[in-house]
């Protein structure tokens, strides 16, 4: 029967394969029953008509707790090419399928892996990748299916997933199109009833039209339950009407074929060999593959390939609703039996069959979870915890594996299931350390940017009865929590006092990275000298350890040594990209960016950025992915791109007003203080850039606020609001005597230099350019055109377009756009033309092309581009073709040669 109805939404599926036009996929919604896996399945058929290669997985409840249990059956057909895959995505991919023991894989690279074996195979026919049924597929799969879609790009593969509407999804924000199917008109459900039931009395048709309401699936099964009056109840919901007419079909059956239909439905599997074995336990009688033929009579399943699938998933729901606790029991118990060799599967099963404490049934369940993790199952983990602390006999083991579950949950950034989890364990009897665990879990999310000021003591208290506890690791852990608080938000002097002096006492060693990074948060300025001593020392070792170097990293940019924060996160990335931590790799990126746009390294600082916010997008971060996007806006507004900057500088407010997470509002400030400066709106940039040293404001940031002195300087002398600016540096004077902070004591020679008088100005021109500035090729140029301006207003014109030519120069050199073109005026004004600036690779290129570019240029290939990106390395080659005609080039060697002659500046 054709897909009566569905002309519009058949002809639009089948366009998207045959000619995708820059779309990646779609995703098809609907009510059950409303005929979602008819339209694929056409879909699929006019695509092998036309060469197109198809993969396909189906989601079910059976095999959520499986992790990757749809990834391994959309990639079966082509496991062979995993072999061929990059070392550490064939070992991640080998380990996510079960094909090889190894290392619990990163999620991230499990699907690179896929978009990698997907991409080889599209090179040689186009690919359709079907997902069936995606809000029942495992986790783990669904991920991993989101990951591929978000980096579809040149290859010839679409995707096309169904899922019931109103139920979310990782493809939802994997950039798919959507299509949500309606019930069919009037017209069309009486043509497809006509078909289905053309005998049908009229007064039982006019019932039959109206309980279907239009649902396909409703007007096809609906009529074999006719006799069943309550099948055509209007006030049942339809499902509840068609698993009623499920239900009664299965009623009619001999009571054998029941007891196989009803293990069909409770297995996790399909193979028919599986449930045969189980029936006949059940049974306590061999049961023949023909005991399944009633069912297939009555159409509740289909037989083929040695599976047994039903028709529909209502139909398998249905099944186990129908039957009594017993007989559910008695299945679950003979389908444990028959898996003794899959302990995972056997386990859920026990599980399943066991209604009281049973301690055995719960070490099998944690077993499972354990091996689940190896797999990178983190929810298939958390799920077996959760299930085992049910059945735990002892309330510490049940309130262990509760809170174990919850931390799974928080790491994969499952706020509701964490939340209850905690809940649950708190209602059970804790140890110490159990409380403190469940204190500062659920911290985990967003650094604890939504809490209360108030936890930051509370947790400092907690650290402190912690390591009294004799568990130092764990007292270690919440207090970094409570310092990432200082961060963020402001706990206020006392709070931070009472912090400090946690952590002098819980970690005394100054060389302990820990000590270091928490100190550096609580206290920048106090111990700002301790920490860049021991920053120092510890950079000769960097790299050893990305986590160490991420926070080692953060360390720096709180005390204003950008350099040694650029550092250090540089050093971190490459850790974390190898292992595919791309949530700890969006914040090392978004603080190196942060940083290496303060030295005035735009053109590095840029791609870094782009890719700090869209890996922070992915993996569910959004005050770090606010904290890239306001790096971008800051970018955009140095390079005189006023209108790109102020969208996103509102994009990152949008992420980060209501939750007040100060870092990003300061950034945000500073962006739009730098676009004001740019469009000589003085007094709206000096109100900008004050925000982020007024205490009372959501912007400040107790140490970001010292950094924008020589902006904020520069605002207030054109504004002509010298003498607030000299009120505001009375407090920065006082405090630089206790801190080296290289940034705080760059911003003060600058404003010392712009707000002296006459006779002291140049003395300290003078002596501001004399300090080393080689790491910061910014404020040297920003010094040399205040000074050449500074003599020009002296009418020491010649004097003056030796430094606005040397800032004119840095400024160029440095892409910062919006000050080279000040400095050429006033060159201009001081008698010197300049000649125009060329636009370069970075004018031309996207951030996202320049990074490729860059790669491209130091000699990798694709494929390491690729990897190194976390992109297909087709992707890359098509980006590739982009960039050359671009920059006027032909081949990689030209690429290389052209980036090389970027000025730089030292």
């Amino acid at each position: 029967m054709p897909l009566l109805g569905r002309e519009p939404e058949l002809k639009e599926l089948v366009e998207l394969v045959d000619e995708p036009g820059g779309r990646t996929g779609m995703i098809v919604r609907g009510e059950a029953g409303i005929g979602k896996s008819a339209l694929v399945r056409e879909v699929v058929s006019a695509a092998s008509v036309s060469g197109v290669r198809v993969l396909t997985t189906t989601g079910t409840e059976a095999e959520q707790n499986l992790p990757y249990a749809g990834l391994h059956q959309l990639l079966h057909p082509i496991r062979s090419g995993i072999d061929a895959l990059p070392a550490p995505q064939r070992d991640a991919m080998r380990s996510a399928l079960g094909m090889a023991a190894a290392p619990e894989p990163g999620a991230y690279l499990v699907g690179l892996a896929a978009l990698t074996l997907l991409a080889e195979h599209a090179a040689v026919k186009p690919l359709l990748v079907v997902a069936e049924d995606v809000h029942v597929l495992d986790p783990a799969s669904a991920d991993a299916l989101a990951f591929v879609a978000r980096r579809i790009e040149s290859e010839p593969v679409v995707v096309v997933a169904t899922a019931r509407d109103s139920v979310r999804t990782p493809l939802d924000d994997a950039g798919l199109s959507t299509m949500d199917l309606d019930r069919l008109s009037d017209e069309d459900a009486s043509e497809v009833l006509d078909a289905v039931a053309p005998a049908v009395p009229p007064a039982v048709r006019v019932r039959l039209l109206a309980a279907a309401a239009g649902n396909p699936l409703a007007l096809t099964e609906l009529p074999a339950a006719v006799r069943r009056l309550d099948v055509l109840d209007p006030v049942l919901p339809l499902t509840d009407r068609l698993e009623t007419a499920f239900t009664a079909r299965l009623a009619g059956l001999p009571a054998p074929t029941r007891a196989a239909v009803l293990v069909s439905a409770l297995d996790d599997g399909t193979s028919v060999a599986e449930v045969l074995a189980a029936t006949s336990l059940v049974l306590g009688a061999t049961a023949e593959p023909e005991v399944l033929a009633p069912a297939v009579d009555v159409r509740l399943v289909e037989l083929g390939d040695g599976a047994v699938v039903f028709r529909h998933p209502l139909m398998r729901s249905a099944v186990p609703r129908a039957a009594d606790l017993t007989a559910r029991r008695q299945a679950h118990l003979a389908l444990a039996e028959v898996l003794r060799a899959e302990p995972d599967r056997r386990a859920w099963h026990r599980a399943a069959a066991t209604a009281q404490p049973d301690e055995t049934v719960a070490v099998e369940l944690e077993g499972a979870a354990d091996r689940a993790l190896l797999r990178g199952g983190v929810a298939a983990a958390t799920a077996a915890l959760e299930q085992a602390a049910r059945l735990s006999e002892h309330p510490v083991r049940r309130a262990d594996r509760l809170l174990r579950a919850a931390q799974l949950a928080v790491e994969s950034g499952r706020r509701e299931s964490a939340e209850h989890l905690v809940r649950d364990a708190r209602t059970l009897e804790l140890s110490a350390q159990q409380r403190a665990t469940a204190s500062w879990l659920l911290s985990g999310f967003e650094d604890g940017v939504r809490e209360d000021d108030s936890r930051v003591p509370e947790l400092g208290e907690l650290a402190t009865a912690v390591a009294d506890d004799g568990e130092a690791e764990l007292a270690a852990r919440v207090l970094w929590g409570a310092a990432m608080r200082c961060f963020w938000s402001e706990p206020g002097p006392v709070a931070r006092r009472s912090l400090l002096a946690v952590a002098d006492r819980l970690l005394p060693a100054d060389e302990d990275p820990r000590r270091v990074a928490v100190t550096a948060y609580v206290a920048p300025f106090d111990r700002g000298t301790t920490v860049l001593h021991s920053l120092r020392r510890l950079a000769r070792v960097a790299g050893a350890d990305p986590e160490v170097d991420r926070f080692l990293g953060s360390a720096a940019l709180q005390i204003g040594a950008f350099d040694l924060a650029a550092t250090f996160s540089a050093a971190a990335a490459p850790g974390f990209r190898a292992d595919g931590r791309l949530g700890l790799l969006a914040r090392a990126l978004a603080v190196q960016a942060w940083s290496l746009v303060r030295l005035g390294d735009l053109a590095t600082a840029a791609p870094i950025a782009a890719e700090g916010a869209r890996l922070a997008r992915e993996t569910s971060q959004p005050f770090m992915r606010g904290l890239a996007t306001a790096v971008q806006a800051e970018i955009a507004a140095l390079r005189g791109d006023h209108e790109q900057a102020r969208t996103l500088a509102d994009e990152a407010e949008r992420v980060s007003l209501a939750a007040g997470a100060r870092p990003v509002l300061a950034t945000v400030a500073l962006a739009r203080g730098l676009t004001a400066l740019g469009e000589g709106r003085f007094d709206d940039a000096f109100d900008d850039l004050r925000r982020i040293l007024d205490p009372t404001d959501p912007a400040y940031q107790l140490a970001l606020r010292a950094y924008c002195v020589a902006e904020l300087t520069e605002a207030a002398v054109r504004a002509g609001r010298t003498e607030q600016m000299r009120q505001i540096m009375a407090g920065l004077e006082s405090l630089a005597a206790s801190t080296p902070s290289p940034a705080l004591h760059v911003g003060l020679r600058y404003a010392r230099a712009v707000l002296a008088p006459n006779e002291d100005a140049e003395q300290l021109f003078r002596a501001a350019l004399r300090e080393d500035l080689s790491g910061w090729p910014m404020e040297r140029g920003r010094l040399q055109l205040a000074f050449g301006e500074w003599l020009r207003r002296q009418r020491r014109v010649v004097e003056s377009r030796t430094h606005l030519r040397a800032a004119r120069e840095t400024f160029d050199a440095l892409g910062v756009l919006a000050w080279s073109q000040r400095a050429r005026r006033e060159l201009r004004t001081a008698g010197e033309s300049s000649p125009n600036r060329d636009p370069d690779a970075r004018d031309r290129l996207t951030p996202h092309e320049l990074g490729i570019a860059r790669l491209a240029a130091e000699g990798l290939t694709n494929k390491e581009i690729g990897q190194r990106l976390y992109l297909s390395h087709r992707t890359v080659g098509t980006h590739l073709h982009r960039i050359f005609p671009k920059l006027g080039v032909s081949s990689r060697a030209e690429l290389g040669r052209m980036l090389e002659t970027l000025p730089v500046v030292e």
